[in-house]
Order: C-alpha cells, then sequence, then structure tokens
C-alpha cells in the first residue's frame, strides 16, 4: 500500500466512528431506530476494540504497563453497564490519537529509491562480433566488456581498458576533484565518467559491487536503528497506576461501576497519545519553513538528546568545490596578472571544475585580457592554448598533487595554482557555539591528513579528526561512539555518508533538493548549504519535546483531577467522556505551539 493510500485509510477509522457516533444520536433520538442505531455503535466500537484488545494481550504477554489497559477497561465497563455511547465516544478519541501516530510514523518510513535508482538498470555489453546489447545490470558477469558514456554512473566495477578517462568520485570519497584514470586502472561503480565513452572489464559482478555494498550497508543501518518509542511510555506506568488505585478504592468503597466507568472515561489516554504526534507535526512545519525537511519525525524527539556531533568534511564543512587560494609563481618573469591571463584565455570555455576554479579566481584578481588560440584538451594531459604566439599547457603533477594545477611552456615551469576546497561562511563561529553547548564533536572525511588539518587550522579549531575513512569506516566509527554510550547525529552531504547517515541516532544532510541519493538514507535534509542550519534543528527540537512533555503533564493533572472529582460522584460518565474532550483540545491548543518553534 502506498504511503498516501495507508494515510488516507488510517484516518477513515476514525471518520467512520464520528459519523456512526452522529447516526446513533440521529437514529435514537429523532428517528427512534433504537436497534439499528445501536448496531452502528457497536460496529464502530467493534472495529477499534478488536485491534486495542490484540495491543492489550501483546502487552500483556511482554509484562509491559501500557496505556491500553485503561482504555480496553473503561470500554469494557461501558459495554457491561449499558453506556453503549460513552465505549462509542473513547474509541473516537482513542482512533483519533492512533491515527495521529501513524501518521508519524508513516512520515518516518524512509526509502532507499533514490540510491537504487542512481545504477542504471541496464548495461549496454559489448560483443564479441563488436555488435552492442543491453542487459540487466545484474546478469553481467565478471570479465565481460561494458560502455560507459560521457556523463554516465559506472555501473559495475571493472578494469579501464580504453587509454584514458576522467572520473568523478565525489560520490564515493565526497571530495570534489576530477580524477584522471588510465589504461589498467580500476573504476568503481557509482563514480561518473567525465571524459569520452570507455571500455571498461568488469571485475565484480553488481552484489560485489562497490555502490551495492554501501546500499547494502545502508539497508543493514538502518535494521540496526532503534526503533521509534512513544514519548508517553515514559508515564504510562504510573499513570496506569494511578488510575487503578482510583478505581479500586472507589469500587470497594461505593461498587458503584458508574463512578468506576466515569473514572476511566476520564482515564482514557488521549492526552498522552495525542500529545507527542501533534508536537512532532508541528516541529516539523516549523522546521519546514526554514528549509529544514524532517523526514523521521521521531528523530526531533532523538535530536534533543543528541551528545556527539560527526561532521564530514566536504560539502558540510566545506562548499565541497575548488577554488584558487594561492598562485605560486616560479618564472620571475612572469606577474600575477599575466599569469591569471594566460590560464584564463586557456580554460575559459572549459567546463571541467578546476578550469572554473582558475577563471573565477583570474576575473576576481583582475587578470589580463588575453586571446587563446589552437586550444586542445587532451584527458590525462592537461589543457594547451597558444597566447601571444607561445603554446602554455596547464596540467596536473605527476604524482599525488590533485590539488595543484601547473603552468607551463616548452616544458618549462611558470606557475603553481594551488586549489582548495571554500569553507563555508560561519562554519568557525558554529561549530565554536556547539562547542560551547557541551557537544562533543568529530570529523570523519575521505580526503588525506595533510588537506584535513590545513582546514582546522583555517578554522581555527581543534576537534577529533579522521582522516582517509570509506564509507565502511564513517560507518564503524559511528557504531564505536554509539557502543561507547553517545547519542550521535551525523551531519554530511554525499552517498559516501550514506551508511553512517542511516547508523546514527539522527542522520542529517545538506541537499539543494529533498530526494537525492544522501537524503533517502538521512532523517533531516537541509535544503542549502548553511551550517547553522545544525544549531536551528536543534534548538527546535529541543524546543518541540519541551512543548510535548508539558502537554503530557498538563494533560495529566487534568485526567488526575477530574478522576478525583468522578470518584466522589460529581462527574457522570457521559460528562466525563465530554469533559476527556476539552482536556483534548487544551493538549492539542498546547501541542500546536510547536509550529512556533
Amino acid at each position: 500500500m502506498a504511503a498516501r493510500d495507508f494515510i488516507n485509510f488510517v484516518f477513515l477509522i476514525p471518520a467512520y466512528v464520528f459519523l456512526s457516533i452522529i447516526s446513533y444520536l440521529a437514529l435514537h433520538y429523532v428517528f427512534h431506530q433504537e436497534v439499528l442505531a445501536l448496531v452502528l455503535l457497536l460496529i464502530a466500537i467493534a472495529i477499534v476494540g478488536v485491534d486495542l484488545l490484540k495491543q492489550t494481550i501483546t502487552s500483556l504477554i511482554h509484562r509491559n504497563f501500557a496505556l491500553d489497559y485503561i482504555a480496553i477497561l473503561a470500554i469494557s465497563v461501558g459495554l457491561f453497564t449499558s453506556q453503549f455511547l460513552v465505549s462509542a465516544i473513547i474509541t473516537l478519541m482513542l482512533s483519533g490519537g492512533n491515527a495521529l501516530e501513524k501518521y508519524a510514523m508513516a512520515r518516518a518510513k524512509k526509502s532507499l529509491t533514490a540510491l537504487t535508482d542512481r545504477i542504471p538498470n541496464q548495461v549496454v555489453v559489448l560483443l564479441d562480433d563488436g555488435s552492442e546489447s543491453a542487459v540487466a545490470v545484474e546478469s553481467v558477469k565478471a570479465s565481460t566488456r561494458i560502455l560507459v558514456r560521457k556523463g554516465e554512473v559506472i555501473p559495475l566495477d571493472g578494469v579501464l581498458e580504453s587509454a584514458v578517462t576522467q572520473t568523478d568520485e565525489s560520490s564515493l570519497t565526497g571530495e570534489p576533484f576530477i580524477i584522471d584514470k588510465f589504461k589498467g586502472d580500476q573504476l568503481r561503480s557509482g563514480t561518473i565518467n567525465k571524459g569520452n565513452p570507455i571500455q571498461l572489464k568488469v571485475s565484480k559482478e553488481d552484489s560485489e559491487s562497490t555502490y551495492r555494498k554501501i546500499i547494502d550497508m545502508v539497508k543493514k543501518a538502518q535494521e540496526e536503528k532503534t526503533p521509534m518509542i512513544r514519548l508517553a511510555n515514559k508515564f504510562s506506568t504510573i499513570f496506569t497506576l494511578i488510575t487503578l488505585s482510583i478505581v479500586a478504592v472507589t469500587y470497594l468503597l461505593t461498587h458503584n461501576l458508574s463512578r468506576v466507568l466515569a473514572i476511566l472515561v476520564i482515564a482514557t489516554p488521549c492526552p498522552l497519545i495525542l500529545a507527542t504526534p501533534i508536537a512532532l507535526i508541528g516541529g516539523m512545519n516549523s522546521a519546514a519553513r526554514k528549509r529544514i525537511i524532517v523526514k523521521n519525525l521521531s528523530s526531533i524527539e532523538v535530536l534533543s538528546r543528541v551528545d556527539t556531533l560527526i561532521f564530514d568534511k566536504t560539502g558540510t564543512i566545506t562548499l565541497g568545490k575548488p577554488i584558487v587560494e594561492e598562485v605560486v609563481i616560479v618564472n620571475k618573469k612572469f606577474d600575477e596578472a599575466k599569469v591569471y591571463g594566460i590560464a584564463e584565455a586557456i580554460e575559459r570555455n572549459s567546463l571541467h571544475p578546476l578550469a572554473k576554479a582558475i577563471v573565477h579566481a583570474a576575473r576576481f584578481h583582475g587578470s589580463e585580457k588575453l586571446k587563446a588560440t589552437k586550444i586542445e584538451e587532451k584527458i590525462g594531459s592537461g589543457i594547451s592554448g597558444v597566447v601571444s604566439g607561445k603554446t602554455y599547457v596547464l596540467s596536473k603533477p605527476k604524482g599525488s598533487f590533485q590539488n595543484q594545477i601547473h603552468l607551463s611552456c616548452n616544458g618549462k615551469l611558470i606557475a603553481k595554482f594551488m586549489l582548495a576546497d571554500e569553507i563555508k561562511r560561519d562554519t568557525s563561529l558554529t561549530i565554536r557555539k556547539l562547542e560551547k553547548s557541551g557537544l562533543e564533536m568529530h570529523i570523519f572525511t575521505g580526503d588525506k591528513r595533510e588537506a584535513t588539518e590545513k582546514v582546522m587550522k583555517q578554522l581555527g579549531i581543534d576537534i577529533h579528526v579522521r582522516t582517509d575513512c570509506s564509507p565502511e569506516d564513517k560507518k564503524t566509527g559511528v557504531k564505536e561512539l554509539k557502543s561507547a554510550g553517545k547519542i550521535t547525529a551525523m551531519i554530511g552531504d554525499g552517498i559516501n555518508d550514506a551508511p553512517a547517515l542511516a547508523i546514527a541516532d539522527v542522520g542529517m544532510v545538506f541537499s539543494h533538493e529533498e530526494h537525492t541519493a544522501a537524503s533517502e538514507a538521512a532523517d533531516m535534509v537541509f535544503l542549502g548549504g548553511d551550517l547553522d542550519s545544525v544549531i536551528e534543528s536543534m534548538n527546535i527540537s529541543k524546543k518541540t519535546i519541551s512543548i510535548a512533555l508539558q502537554s503530557i503533564l498538563f494533560g495529566i493533572g487534568l485526567s488526575i483531577a477530574g478522576m478525583i472529582l468522578a470518584s466522589f460522584g460529581l462527574i457522570i460518565p457521559i460528562i466525563g467522556a465530554f469533559l476527556q474532550e476539552a482536556i483534548d483540545v487544551a493538549v492539542i491548543i498546547n501541542a500546536l505551539r510547536t509550529s512556533r518553534a
């Protein structure tokens, strides 16, 4: 059943009970069709009562004190004393509360659709006779040769058989740089081919591929996650004992079942059931106005108790796009304006992310306005062009210097463009605010230690850092913190963070859309890049839970006062039912204050 259909079905039950009560009143008091009126009412009571009875039996088997005991007892006493309308009103209150709670839980169900849809369902296989055939990705065997076109996601792990290409591995590593790949290099599923169409020899079948393992990790992590616990259950034992004590004393002293029924009607735990889902839905709406999408409503309650934050670096603390941090002039015959001018002229029309960074920096610094001709871009060799009669080349140096671009002429180095990932605005201030609130903080990143420590130095912060992290490493790190008793929130932005996002007590992701691969593994999605959203979401969660607790305690207080009055015979059952409805309304109004959080 689709989520929308499920929610519609859930709300049909209280709607039917409400209509049954209205029909009963009309048939009984206007048309005097007492039998038909009673049948309609009993059907409505049975629909809710049977399900409630099942829940009560289950809780008894597991020896749990549940709020359902009072409700089933109240309905039973109402039927036994022929107070059918009172029993029906109780079922209306219960079905309405349960519908709201199920709606809240339906919101919490996360889908892996965006994760699985990222990989193509079909792969182009290259046959021995030179022809091509589209086959299902799961049926492709190891050693099969496949074709991956420019811009496509690499569907399976394999060895590159084409001469050269470039790949975007940010989906796995989180790092924003394009990587050169040469014949014989291993390519991983989930990355993107940024070069020309390539031929790949499959080394791992779908079930064993890098990307499939990440999806499986997310699924497993979600299964391991602690399920939502009704906030009101923390108060259920003491409230149930108080209610049963008042009932027992009243019956022993008066033997009056009408008084007992009035007590049970007032004690029906609707305020406790209603308070949390309404408060959470209000908190969700408040967050949405601040461009924070809450996908899992129970995460609002958990976030209010979080004591440990784990950040990804790229795309979370930084913007996830390269900028020119510095230009190192090697040949002193060239000044900075000249170097920028040559580079801008050559890179002007390139779509490469590093080229865009250089062009942007050149225009910002006011470079010389030059013109380049005979521009030629070769994957693995860089880009060249003729400027003022001389041929210049912009290329990455050999080795591990992925954050550098060298400008040379006739094989002689002229300048080095030092690239880095731009740090988000107000990141340092936000992290300091979080530190002052007493939170323990960590950074788990796929980047190298040197680059990470450089960012930490720029921010002026000293927190726990893990570098060179794979998706599995991040997930393991979060599990270790949870095993140590920490309540964790993971903040990331990419699919490489998905397993950690899924297993953390709360997963939070930065995204410009609600439905991306990483956001499907998260509980909250920040539609924008401002790190202050973390503080905003925590403030909303704390205020929401504070109001929910106020509503619960307020409802309990009014119910106990009403029960005491009923025990002295001052409130009859039908008045008790309406009094309970008034308490419900008061609780709802208070809980709705969370929408202004």
